[in-house]
């Protein structure tokens, strides 16, 4: 009886300590989803050089979007997205992902519309076709994906969108290979339906004319999600550089460790910026968009802002 009175009693005095603790770190998340709601709207750029273009030709600067996840009234990220044409990119490359509302877009075409006077080309995401759902986040950072739903409710008007980028003269690259030219420079394309939907079937590249491969070209492959089925297959093909989205750069980080997951089988490391993929004695730069938005279930960054990446394409020497 004595041993279960000091129990007790040890309890009642570390009660207030517990609750102290609880209440700091009930306390520190509030602040960590306050910072995360702020920086979702900390929009930068992102500027790297890769030196792939054939000798002799001038340089090419591309932006790479992904992940808008557009939804209505995101007055901040619209004005934003519009300012991006001061950039005036020879190429836009847009990954997939720009809607997260089925009312978002005549916001989403209003906000690009300065962009889409520019040369681009783009495949789609999940969120493209389909709205997101409240998931639980630990499902997020496990990895674990629960049942699609009633994937036919969910259903976004991204007919009118692919139209609209279609009618500005945005290539739609859903498993497709296409060519166009830039001052004289081939530009060859090979695009995939979102891998993570398992719609993606690679097209090869396009085959050109019987002289096409004696001309100066540049192999260009894009998709929304980085899987390495899709890396590997473009790589070992002989792309010349990859652009991929989707991973959210990890959306939460940790400061100075980085991404926890990528929402794909690529990994943690790669979840955003520029690295070089491998497979099959031959290497692709992977350019990977830590993106612009967030789902409108977890509208949160931490430690990891979004962002638009300005890829300037330089000579070989």
């Amino acid at each position: 009886m004595a041993d279960t009175r000091e129990i007790m009693q040890s309890i009642k005095r570390a009660a207030p300590v517990v609750g102290a603790g609880a209440g700091a770190l009930a306390a520190l998340g509030g602040v960590a989803v306050g910072y995360g709601m702020m920086e979702r709207n900390a929009f930068t750029i992102r500027h790297e050089t890769v030196p792939i273009l054939p000798p002799g030709f001038a340089d090419m600067r591309v932006l790479h979007l992904s992940d808008i996840h557009m939804v209505p009234g995101q007055q901040a990220k619209k004005h934003w997205l519009e300012s991006l044409a001061d950039l005036r990119p020879d190429l836009v490359v847009n990954t997939g992902d720009n809607l997260s509302h089925r009312q978002a877009v005549p916001e989403l075409l209003e906000a690009l519309r300065p962009l889409m006077d520019f040369p681009g080309v783009f495949v789609p995401g999940s969120n493209c076709y389909y709205s997101p759902r409240f998931k639980n986040p630990l499902r997020y950072l496990t990895g674990r994906r629960g049942k699609s739903g009633d994937l036919a409710q969910r259903e976004l008007p991204w007919r009118d969108m692919h139209a609209a980028f279609g009618a500005a003269g945005w290539v739609n690259l859903t498993n497709r290979a296409i060519s166009t030219t830039h001052h004289g420079l081939r530009l060859d394309f090979s695009g995939v339906d979102d891998p993570h939907l398992n719609l993606d079937q690679f097209a090869g590249w396009p085959a050109g004319s019987s002289t096409g491969q004696e001309a100066p070209n540049l192999r260009i492959g894009v998709a929304h999600a980085p899987y390495q089925r899709v890396l590997d297959e473009f790589t070992g093909t002989g792309a010349d550089i990859i652009f991929a989205g989707h991973t959210h750069g990890g959306q939460i980080c940790i400061p100075g460790y980085g991404a926890l997951v990528t929402n794909c089988d690529l990994p943690a490391w790669r979840a955003r910026g520029l690295t070089d993929w491998e497979y099959a004695g031959r290497t692709s730069p992977l350019q990977v968009s830590a993106g612009i938005g967030t789902s409108r279930f977890a509208p949160v960054r931490i430690a990891c802002p979004p962002e638009a990446v300005v890829v300037t394409l330089t000579s070989r020497s």
